[in-house]
């Protein structure tokens, strides 16, 4: 009893913790040393801890889509197909098939959070490093060993930052923690998409001329970005050890003991949350990566027009996440939202695929979806698993979602060499129609079985007072 209290003075702040024995156990002494800004047990150090919790995923948004912003210069300065470009997404994702559930494994039994999201940071940077070497010394086998080295510390550290997010705010805030989380990661994206063209440019005329070392010097800048979120990584595991010290809360001791095999035991209300967010983000991030040149093609845009176009997503992602957490924070019924971020998703490729209406229209649409998909799909996880697998099962999820990508990626530049863009799209439109069928499944089956996964903010409100008092 006194651990739950204790957890309930670290994850729903200052009023809860008055009444938490934890509190009383550093005394009331200490708490008069000890700040608003620097207890970990209020509310505004908790604001200081998401800071470094949201930054420390920049980075690696940042470099994820460099492809992508400078796909142009990439197929030009490494001479290369459609299907070679998108290798360097595949080999991304390739990795963490496996690496991002056992990321998630090692971050429950082995590395602890702490520890693991350090370790995860690093394996960015210097996949970062390796991926611009082989730009500037003109080797693409290179350049795809970078990826796969970001690839193993990109997803598994996104696990860790979602693993942080629920050890701190599970309750009321977490569909608002969410959405801050993925509003910083997409401002990360934004900058990259509409900075990278710039220092290109910019490299290209110190040097004197485009080419693949142009290409690695504008690389590597961006590196710097990586450095960042690995601060971020050392401060919030500073910060995290402390709060464990000073609440006496043994971090990552559930007393039960985690097994791969647990994932045999997963609900089939999990495993639609998992199709769902395969089928939704193959349709979304392989376009994203290939969208330059389809800007430039379809709707003979300028590259700069087309990178400013293909950036809307996340422009409009980052302002609008927390905002739309917000607002599911407040009225629940997470499944009714997810199934209106898909069709809406539905709506916008069709409309780019069938239509040459003013593509902002659509992209804005793309952009407002897939923040509400992400701000009511994600935190359902932690409704429907034990807090012990959290991190199992979110590394799981990521597992399979870069299966999807991995393959999708290949298969779209494929499509693109030999079919089009029309084709392509009709592809895409395909993979969301597949989505929208499993979150149909999704509310029947939670429906049926009495879960809480579409009920009210209020109802879930009652029902979490109820399990704090047992």
């Amino acid at each position: 009893m006194a651990e739950r209290e204790e957890r309930r003075g670290l994850l729903q702040g200052e009023d809860d913790s008055e009444s938490s024995p934890s509190s009383s156990k550093y005394g009331s002494s200490s708490e008069k040393q000890l700040s608003a800004c620097c207890d970990p047990s209020r509310l505004l150090h908790r604001i200081v801890v998401l800071i470094f919790m949201c930054f420390l995923g920049f980075g690696s948004y940042f470099c994820y889509d460099n492809p992508a912003a400078l796909q142009t210069q990439i197929v030009q300065d490494m001479d290369l197909n459609t299907y070679m470009f998108m290798q360097l997404y595949a080999w991304y994702s390739w990795p963490n098939v496996v690496l991002c559930f056992l990321g998630g494994f090692l971050l429950d039994r082995v590395f602890g959070i702490r520890l693991g999201t350090i370790i995860f940071s690093l394996f960015v940077c210097v996949g970062q490093v390796i991926f611009a070497a082989g730009a500037f010394f003109g080797a693409f086998w290179l350049m795809e060993l970078g990826r796969f080295v970001f690839g193993i510390g990109g997803e598994s550290l996104a696990v860790a930052q979602n693993t942080y997010a629920v050890s701190w705010f599970k309750g009321k805030e977490l569909n608002l923690v969410f959405g801050l989380q993925l509003s910083m990661a997409r401002l990360g994206s934004t900058v990259n998409m509409n900075i990278m063209g710039w220092i290109y440019s910019s490299v290209k005329g110190l040097v004197g001329s485009p080419g693949h070392t142009t290409l690695g010097i504008t690389l590597l800048i961006g590196c710097a970005t990586c450095i960042f979120s690995l601060i971020c990584a050392l401060v919030l595991g500073y910060l995290d050890k402390r709060a464990e010290k000073i609440l006496n809360k043994e971090q990552g001791k559930t007393g039960e003991v985690i097994k791969l095999t647990d994932v045999k035991d997963f609900s089939i209300s999990l495993w639609l949350i998992f199709i769902i967010c395969v089928c939704y983000y193959v349709a979304v991030f392989p376009f994203i990566g290939l969208g330059q040149v389809f800007f430039i093609e379809k709707f003979s845009f300028s590259a700069e027009q087309a990178r400013a176009i293909n950036s809307v997503v996340y422009i409009i992602s980052a302002p609008a996440s927390p905002v739309l957490g917000f607002m599911v924070d407040r009225i629940g019924k997470n499944i009714i939202w997810v199934m209106c971020a898909v069709i809406t998703t539905l709506a916008a490729h069709m409309m780019l695929a069938f239509t040459f209406w003013n593509p902002w229209i659509a992209m804005s649409l793309l952009g407002l979806s897939y923040s509400l998909l992400a701000c009511a799909l994600w935190p359902m996880v932690a409704f429907v698993v034990p807090e012990h697998q959290l991190g199992t099962a979110y590394g799981f999820m990521q597992s399979i979602q870069n299966l999807g990508l991995a393959l999708i990626s290949i298969a779209s530049g494929y499509i693109l060499d030999n079919r089009g863009y029309l084709f392509l799209e009709v592809f895409f439109s395909a993979c969301v129609c597949l989505a929208l069928i499993a979150v149909v499944m999704l509310y029947f089956v939670d429906l049926l079985r009495g879960g809480d996964l579409n009920l009210s903010a209020k109802k879930r409100g009652q029902l979490q007072q109820i399990s704090d008092t047992e």
